[in-house]
């Protein structure tokens, strides 16, 4: 009688643990898939680490940034109504589809996939991007299959529909548009640079559609001084000032701030390595790219949620790509000579500047105008008196740079095209303050927030 109940009581046990088990693997299987805002810094670092590779140029690489943003911003604001739909602010722009299965779909989740989506698209190396997905969608699966399933089918509906969009923006067919033509009888325009002389890359790039701005030239800045190389002129004095900081910095040695600061502030993907017969590229991030590290520096720091931060990048990322082609309209426009080949032609033959000379001419500075557009909506996001330390450029060999606001890391960056040797002091001015006023019709034309306290609160 004892062995009958002690059979029946371990069967019962046994029964009991199957019981558990079983309803401990359908709880797992109806946990909700939890995104924080850790999973799109490291998606947006995979796209930053594939464009490194693949070598975008500084404009091509902001196009890259922008669209996946705008697209996981659109499903956090389907959902999030502290958030404004960017439906009818961005040019062209219509509303995203709704989810067939609303209740079920995490949008959180539709916006990492749809931002991975369309990422994956705009890149040349297709696979590095999929391993990533994949990896992800593994284990997003193996918790709520029937939660990915439904997030993961919006999320790339919502892509297809920004793709359509994006078609649509004309850089396809920039594409296919005549290479940039080099004018060697005017002594004024843009010569090809060494060591590589390449080709001025993306001439057209003014024609590109533009996102809020109304137009590549509604921040035409004032032009340059008139070319001349007379020795009295304003422009010579500012050919001369550039000769005369690089030779002053860099008779300091490596232990330069000067220096210091130009290399941080490179962010030059095409520069070329001569070794014997060969020529190589290091890669390096794009200036776009820098300002992308820094949101995430700010949002991290800020604990800012996942919708909070998803905005941060989206807007920022917006004021970039303006600020781009804005640059670019005026760059090929001006078509300005940049100092290296004048002082090599006229003074000093054997000069070399600290940073490589980027492939297009000079005025104004892209860096400059896109450091200004970035600075100002990260001000307006996180604050004027926002300190932080710029670890973005750490992976690359360079130290951390500590600053205590957007504004003053913005100047900074300006100011190291002149320490790099590689602008006049005209494009850094003007070309930050063509970026700050740009950055400022972001801040004010673009709705992006329901509540007014919002930036203070989160």
């Amino acid at each position: 009688m004892k062995l009958l109940n002690k059979k029946i009581l371990k069967e019962s046990l046994t029964l009991l643990a199957i019981i558990t088990l079983f309803l401990c693997s359908c709880n797992k299987e109806n946990e909700s898939i939890k995104i924080s805002s850790i999973e799109i810094h490291n998606i947006i670092d995979k796209v930053t680490e594939v464009m490194i590779h693949d070598i975008f140029s500084p404009p091509v690489a902001s196009r890259i940034y922008v669209y996946p943003n705008i697209a996981a911003y659109e499903i956090i604001a389907k959902k999030n109504n502290q958030y404004k739909s960017l439906t009818n602010q961005l040019t062209n722009l219509k509303e995203i589809p709704n989810p067939e299965e609303e209740e079920t779909v995490n949008y959180e989740l539709s916006a990492l996939i749809a931002h991975m989506e369309l990422s994956k698209q705009l890149i040349f190396s297709e696979d590095r991007v999929e391993q990533y997905r994949d990896s992800l969608y593994n284990i997003w699966e193996a918790k709520n299959a029937k939660e990915f399933s439904v997030s993961k089918n919006y999320g790339l509906k919502v892509a297809e529909h920004i793709v359509k969009w994006m078609d649509e923006d004309n850089y396809k067919q920039t594409r296919t548009m005549p290479k940039f033509t080099i004018n060697s009888d005017n002594p004024s325009r843009w010569q090809p640079t060494p060591p590589a002389y390449m080709a001025g890359i993306e001439p057209h790039w003014s024609k590109i559609r533009p996102f809020i701005i109304d137009s590549s030239n509604q921040f035409k800045p004032i032009p340059p001084p008139p070319f001349s190389m007379e020795k009295g002129s304003d422009f010579y004095k500012e050919l001369q000032e550039v000769y005369n900081i690089s030779n002053e910095i860099t008779s300091k040695g490596d232990t330069s701030e000067e220096v210091a600061i130009a290399q941080f502030w490179d962010c030059n993907p095409y520069v070329s390595v001569t070794r014997g017969h060969l020529m190589f590229a290091t890669k390096k991030i794009t200036p776009g790219a820098h300002w992308i590290g820094i949101v995430k520096i700010a949002s991290t720091k800020t604990n800012a949620n996942f919708a909070k931060t998803i905005y941060a990048y989206t807007k920022t990322s917006i004021a970039i790509a303006d600020a781009f082609i804005s640059c670019w309209d005026e760059k090929y426009r001006s078509n300005l000579i940049r100092p290296e080949t004048l002082i090599n032609e006229h003074i000093d033959e054997n000069w070399v500047p600290v940073l490589q000379t980027p492939p297009f001419p000079e005025y104004t500075s892209g860096h400059s105008v896109v450091s200004g557009a970035a600075s100002t909506v990260l001000t307006n996001i996180f604050g004027s008196d926002f300190a932080f330390d710029d670890t973005t450029e750490v992976p690359y060999g360079l130290p951390v740079r500590s600053f205590t606001s957007f504004n003053q890391a913005a100047q900074e960056a300006a100011i190291s095209r002149m320490y790099g040797g590689i602008h006049y002091r005209a494009a850094v001015d003007i070309g930050l303050k063509q970026g700050i006023n740009l950055g400022e019709f972001v801040v004010a034309n673009l709705k992006m927030t329901n509540d007014i306290g919002l930036n203070a609160k989160q």
